[in-house]
């Protein structure tokens, strides 16, 4: 199911990247405000680390957690979030 593996980090409005805490990642998965199932399939791991599953549309993925982020006051109006992909692990 979390064949992804996902880095979302803060940038801020001078351009510094910064990991998303833990915590702020694992509060959007548990109490998504969204309703949408496809959120369902994302596990956050570490600070800035997610896994999801296929369905997770990055983009949609991206503007959800800026909102939710702002809301909680996570991220100032200034800032965004990036997602990358990150690249498979190699077995």
């Amino acid at each position: 199911m979390f064949l992804r593996r996902l880095m979302i980090e803060r940038i801020a409005a001078a351009g510094q990247a910064h990991p998303c805490p833990i915590a702020q990642l694992d509060n959007f998965a548990m109490r998504n405000f969204t309703n949408d199932a496809v959120f369902d399939d994302t596990l956050p791991i570490a600070d800035g680390l997610l896994e999801a599953g296929n369905r997770v549309p990055l983009d949609r993925l991206r503007s959800a957690m800026e909102d939710w982020f702002r809301r909680k006051s996570y991220l100032a109006p200034t800032d965004t979030l990036r997602i990358t992909e990150l690249p498979a692990p190699t077995p």
